[in-house]
Order: C-alpha cells, then structure tokens, then sequence
C-alpha cells in the first residue's frame, strides 16, 4: 500500500531530476524594465521661460517707486525738484552651456529583455525602440530635474572640494535661492517648525502691491515641509483637519497655495508668483545621436544652453532657518 510520506518522497526525486536535468522552469522575468522613480521638478513648470537669441539679455523694467502727485499753487509751476520721473532698471541674463553624454554598447542594446536590433546600419541613428528608447526618456527625465537643481541652489561662491564636476556645475551662476537671499526680503524662522505664523512673516515683508492675486502666489518648501504644515492643520477639530489627514488636495496659507519642491534644501523656502522666476533659453535641450562602429557603441549627447533670473526682486521672499 503507497503510504503519503512514499508519495512525497516520490515527488522530491521528480523535482530534484527535474532539477539535475535542467526541466525546471526559470525564473520568470518581466518583459520590460522597470523604471526607478525619481525626484520630479516643479518650479520649472511654473516659471516663466524667455527664449534666447544670443548669449545674453537684457529686461528693462520701468515704473514710478513713490508717489507723483503734489499740491498745487494757481499759476506756480513745480520745482525741478517736485517734479516726477520713472525710474528705470534692467537684468541680465546669460547662458551657461550644459552637456550630457550617454554610450550604449550594441550588445546591450540586442541583449536586454527589451532588445531591439541595435547595429541595423540605419542612416538617421533613429531606428529600432528597446531599451535604446527607454534609456532616451530617462535622459529627458533626469535633465529636466537637473536643470531645476541647477535653478535652485547654483550659487558662484559654492565649493566642494571632494566632487570636483558638482562644484563646476552648481557654481557656474546664481540661482534663485541665492538671488532671493541677495535682493529679495528674507524672513529668518529662528528654527522654529514651519506654521501659519512663518507664512505670516512671509505675507508681512511682502510689499503690499505685489499682493494684489495672492492665489497666484505660491509658498514653495521642501515636500517634508509641506507635510508638517499639513499636519499642524490636521491637529485641529474640523472638517478641514480631516481633509488634510485624509485628502490629496492643495494646502493653503493665507490665501496661497503651499507646494513641496522636491529639491528644496530643508531649511529654506520661497514665496513668489512663480512667474517671478525667469528661466532663460538660448538652445532648447536637443538630443543628438551619433555612433562609434569601431568601439560599437551608440552616443547620444544632450545640450542646452540656459540662464536663470528673477524679474522682480522686490516681490520675492526667501524663508531661511525653518526647523527641520
């Protein structure tokens, strides 16, 4: 009589000689990549992007500062002194080039889980997807991000003296963290932990005047920032404090929206129109392809050539020293 141990016993030695043989199936793997999650930008979505025609730029600005009216006297006229004229200012923009350089070896490219024929010869470099398309949309992906790390903490006097390439990058021009810092109001939180009373502060050293469409204003913090002020909403007994454990949607503060900037440094934040910020394009980012037949290899290099500024310095606010 087969007893259930005999029948186990049995069907150990089918897998093992199933095994031994090389019969077992192996592992099951995907059909594609699967693609690790990055930092995604904001403010460069938001701001306000001027197309360059040369390396550098100039934006006048005009407008009177204080007030132009005066009493008058019957048949006086103004002293040369009473009398009003604008005052005029500019910026300046100018590009800095930026390169990224990618090879891709052709048996790579035939021999990944999403192969595509790699060395077709064709004339344009332009063929077959794969692995070779993926890898160009994780390019534009990062760039993209790059260039806002670039628009938030480049800063010229910035050094690292152990990542030689990181202190070229981040110290070709001023961005607009050190922009804020140098020309805009700045609001020092003393370490305290982000609330309504450092948005207050904001508002407060905000000029009146550029206050006029507070919802097109924006606090800009860090994403762990931007959920600690939700959870200080959440503490409270209402309706809204549920929303805010519960909910997705925006968060405000007095009246402007408060967004997580995914590269925003801890400690520090903006309060601006983010149409403040100019971020100026002399060459689009362009994508170029090329290969090495001798060393089999793809090449594809990106470039641009950028530029960032603030219009109006005197409606930018820069929070420093939030608790973190």
């Amino acid at each position: 009589m087969t007893t259930n141990s005999s029948l186990l016993r049995k069907a150990d030695l089918a897998i093992a000689d199933l095994q031994a043989d090389g019969g077992e199936l192996s592992p099951e793997q995907g059909a594609a990549f699967i693609r690790k999650l990055i930092k995604q930008p904001t403010l460069i979505r938001q701001c306000r992007v001027v197309e360059m025609l040369a390396p550098k730029r100039k934006i006048n600005k005009i407008g009177f500062g204080k007030r132009i009216l005066r009493k008058a006297t019957s048949g006086v006229a103004l002293t040369p002194e009473q009398r009003a004229k604008p005052t005029t200012e500019q910026i300046q923009l100018i590009t800095e080039e930026q390169i990224a350089e990618v090879r891709l070896p052709y048996d790579v490219l035939e021999d990944n889980i999403e192969r595509a024929t790699a060395a077709n010869n064709e004339a344009t470099n332009t063929g077959p997807g794969g692995l070779r398309q993926t890898i160009i949309d994780l390019i534009a992906e990062r760039a993209a991000l790059d260039l806002e790390e670039l628009a938030l903490m480049a800063d010229t006097a910035y050094t690292n003296a152990a990542d030689a390439d990181d202190e070229a990058y981040l110290s070709q021009l001023d961005g607009w963290l050190k922009l804020a810092g140098e020309n805009g109001h700045v609001v020092d939180a003393a370490s305290d932990t982000i609330s309504k009373a450092v948005f207050k502060n904001g508002l407060k050293a905000m000029p009146s005047q550029y206050q006029r469409n507070k919802p097109a204003m924006s606090h800009f913090v860090s994403v762990n920032q931007e959920t600690e002020y939700r959870d200080t909403l959440a503490d409270r007994g209402t309706g809204l404090g549920d929303t805010m454990v519960q909910g997705t949607g925006p968060v405000y503060a007095f009246g402007s929206p408060v967004q997580g900037v995914a590269l925003m440094p801890e400690e520090v934040g903006l309060f601006t129109n983010p149409l403040n910020l100019i971020f100026g394009i002399q060459r689009q980012v362009s994508m170029e392809f090329d290969k090495d037949i001798t060393a089999r290899v793809y090449i594809i290099v990106l470039t641009t050539r950028v530029a960032y500024q603030v219009e109006e310095a005197d409606a930018l606010v820069k929070y420093e020293n939030i608790a973190t």
